[in-house]
């Protein structure tokens, strides 16, 4: 029996944690679907199409192994989205206490609500100080945020963003 998972995150942008993460758990199971969420109580950089295309290249760049897949959600529940895909399990990288605290709700909600369990992977010590957040307030300010994203981004973030298309869309 396949076993499937669900990686979701808003990944604005996707940091080197969240590759580790998603690397990981592409060993444990037999398909990963990486989805990118809109999350409406952040402000996005960049939007949802972009994120998708950086995720794709970076887990190119890495040589990610297995069956993992991207995509983006923004038509209702995440478990909807599971349901969708045939999903066992949602995986979520915890770098913290808060992150736990932020994470144990939802895990509960989606398992009452789908019937859906959890995983939990604790993030690379060596990542663990690093969120989107910090990447794009270092990049906003011309800082090196070449330590916290795969090449394929910190290239997007500095210098190869495309002046035509519309931040935060």
């Amino acid at each position: 029996m396949s076993k499937v998972a669900v990686l979701p995150g808003s990944f604005d942008p996707v940091t080197l944690g969240h590759l580790d993460v998603i690397a990981r758990a592409a060993t444990i199971f037999d398909q990963v679907h990486v989805v990118v969420v809109h999350n409406p109580d952040k402000h996005a950089l960049l939007p949802i199409a972009r994120r998708v295309e950086l995720i794709q290249s970076a887990i190119a760049e890495a040589g990610i192994p297995g069956d993992v897949r991207v995509a983006s959600w923004a038509m209702g529940l995440l478990v909807d989205f599971c349901t969708q895909v045939d999903a066992d399990v949602i995986v979520k990288g915890l770098r913290s206490a808060q992150d736990v605290a932020y994470e144990t709700p939802m895990s509960i909600v989606n398992k009452n609500l789908a019937g859906i369990d959890t995983v939990f992977l604790l993030t690379d010590p060596a990542h663990a100080h690093v969120s989107s957040s910090l990447v794009r307030q270092v990049s906003s300010l011309g800082g090196d945020v070449g330590p916290y994203v795969p090449k394929v981004v910190k290239d997007f973030l500095q210098g190869g963003m495309d002046p035509h298309f519309e931040l935060g869309k």
